[in-house]
């Protein structure tokens, strides 16, 4: 089992890596050919970066679209952000000092990020506008990550797995070492469902995460009086003419 899990997470690594790559390497190349942003938008670059940061922060526009979604969806991401930071003690030897210092905050988060995740699946299930829209993927994509929730908070305060190996076998997978696993099923189950987010992850709607970046409403400058706008080809055609 051990080697097994490993070749699943090298493999799911690599698909995670270059389809991630794939997708941002397409949506940079994706002319924008009018200029777009949302206004009241921002005039200057400083500008854009400030409206940028709110956004991926705070969720600025989704606050003003709808606060039940936006409390949902912050907590579940700002829980997200935290659980992740707090799973690199299984990545450092010696565990950082800020990581160290997260982690109490780190477990109550994962409780957090579960309550956001059902928040969300309530609005698919409930709402009726939301529920017209929701695709099997959609549902299917908050279930996985309830799994995987549920089965880390099973791990964590009731069915205990031996953590000092677990950080072993990832620090051994990290210098193509493969150690040995502990053989505990709720673990297997957990890494089972991490390694699957990992492969569909650049082919889903979870690549709204790195997107936003690249969405033009949000990134450009509201200056088309000041300056002409002109995409990549535009350009290219307008210099061979």
């Amino acid at each position: 089992m051990s080697m097994l899990f490993a070749i699943l997470f090298y493999l799911a690594t690599l698909v995670f890596v270059v389809g991630l790559l794939q997708r941002i390497r397409t949506y940079a190349a994706t002319p924008a050919p009018l200029k777009i942003p949302t206004t009241p938008a921002p005039t200057t670059t400083g500008g854009v970066v400030l409206r940028m940061t709110r956004e991926v922060v705070f969720f600025e526009s989704l606050f003003k679209a709808n606060l039940w979604t936006w409390s949902m969806g912050w907590l579940f991401h700002a829980s997200l952000a935290l659980v992740t930071l707090r799973h690199l003690r299984y990545f450092t030897e010696p565990v950082w000092g800020w990581v160290a210092f997260i982690q109490p905050f780190g477990i109550y988060a994962g409780i957090t990020m579960l309550l956001g995740l059902c928040g969300l699946w309530v609005r698919r299930l409930f709402v009726e506008r939301i529920r017209y829209i929701s695709t099997p993927s959609d549902h299917l994509m908050l279930l996985l990550l309830i799994a995987i929730t549920v089965s880390g908070l099973l791990m964590q305060f009731v069915a205990h797995t031996d953590v000092v190996a677990v950080k072993g076998y990832f620090i051994g997978l990290m210098h193509l070492d493969i150690r040995v696993l502990p053989s505990d099923l709720l673990l297997m189950l957990h890494l089972m469902l991490v390694t699957t987010l990992l492969v569909v992850f650049p082919f889903s709607k979870l690549l709204h995460a790195p997107g936003v970046f690249f969405s033009p409403t949000r990134n450009q400058t509201d200056n088309p009086r000041e300056k002409r706008h002109l995409s990549a080809w535009a350009a290219k055609l307008e210099s061979e003419k």
